[in-house]
């Protein structure tokens, strides 16, 4: 758009007093101006036009269990999370599902003596995680539950397979302990088996056996591209699960590869997931908008305890607006792709997107 300036000769006659002029105007041509401001200028207009919308809908809670009675552990690194008997969880989500919030991500914190080098307690059916399902799901039916399928919660080193004399991991036998575990979660009801652990054809593996075993049904969500991330501290001190030595760059991906996420996408894709999942979130927003330009599937996002950990400490020392900060990352997410997104904000995100006009 141009625009012509009025002749320095030309003068305005101001109205209020017309023995006085303004000054010289800028007279539009005439060309149309483009004001997307219109569309900005209040609450009401705003909402009308809004691309991304984030709800409580949207939302999966991650939630940690453990053994006992009358439990509740605050988690230092994760203020306002906590560890949790049966009991009290249950507790917990009937507040949980009465803001709105439609799915949990169980997590178990399992004491050290049932912790060995091959984690069998992982696909125990007496074990934690199927009686916390049967609970849950006899408690609050409508209530969708995500499980874990990993072994680093199960074992005495804290990585996701079983480990060689060498210390590597061994993929294959790593995925015959995953599909048993994943088969034990699903008889006790979970919806979604979730495998998290970046071992190679365990999606296809698990898909095969649930439904050889009746359980077509069963949900899965793929974390696809899971990076060796630096966000994941304050998750390991809640379940006591950090790797006794090395670390976990031979399975979990590169922080610098983009198109190593879509090849493990595709792979999960074409052996059955339904969900594809990319965790963390916050410094992978290109990965969230990658798989969700790219595949058919619905996109799940972690906003992982690290990037909820930073907000929580910067709100408690007066540094930052925690509702406005939270609701704008959610809805960062969203906007990239995410379909879901796992949160440790979930609870209070909710309340807050019921209080708004």
């Amino acid at each position: 758009m141009t625009v012509t300036p009025i002749s320095p000769t030309t003068q305005t006659t101001n109205p209020i007093d017309p023995e006085s002029t303004l000054e010289p105007i800028l007279e539009p041509t005439a060309e149309p101006i483009a004001r997307p401001r219109r569309l900005r200028r209040s609450a009401t207009l705003r909402r009308m036009v809004a691309e991304t919308v984030l709800t409580a809908q949207d939302l999966i809670y991650p939630v940690f269990v453990m053994e006992g009675t009358g439990l509740v552990e605050p988690i230092p690194s994760m203020p306002g999370c906590d560890r949790r008997s049966l009991d009290r969880l249950l507790e917990k989500l009937q507040m949980v599902q009465g803001v709105g919030i439609g799915a949990i991500a169980l997590f178990p914190v399992i004491p050290p003596a049932q912790k060995d080098a091959i984690g069998s307690e992982s696909h125990n059916p007496n074990g934690l995680v199927p009686r916390a399902v049967k609970a849950i799901k006899a408690a609050f039916p409508d209530l969708l539950v995500f499980t874990d399928v990993a072994l680093d919660p199960y074992t005495t080193h804290g990585h996701d397979g079983i480990v060689d004399e060498a210390g590597r991991i061994l993929n294959d036998e790593t995925v015959t302990v995953l599909t048993q575990q994943a088969l034990m979660q699903a008889a006790a009801g979970a919806d979604f088996v979730a495998p998290s652990d970046m071992m190679d054809g365990r999606v296809g593996a698990i898909r095969q056996a649930l439904d050889a075993a009746g359980f077509w049904q069963t949900g899965i969500l793929a974390y696809s591209a899971k990076y060796a991330s630096a966000y994941y501290g304050p998750f390991r001190d809640a379940l006591d699960s950090a790797p006794q030595f090395g670390d976990k760059k031979t399975y979990q991906m590169d922080p610098a590869n983009r198109r190593e996420a879509l090849k493990e996408a595709l792979l999960d894709l074409a052996e059955g997931a339904d969900v594809l999942m990319v965790k963390p979130a916050l410094a992978y927003l290109d990965i969230i908008w990658q798989l969700k330009a790219q595949t058919q599937l619905p996109v799940a996002a972690y906003n992982v305890s690290g990037e909820y950990a930073m907000v929580k400490a910067a709100a408690e020392q007066g540094w930052i607006d925690e509702r406005a900060i939270v609701l704008e990352t959610l809805l960062g997410m969203k906007r990239a792709g995410a379909d879901w997104i796992l949160t440790y904000h979930a609870v209070d995100a909710a309340r807050w997107l019921r209080e708004q006009p």
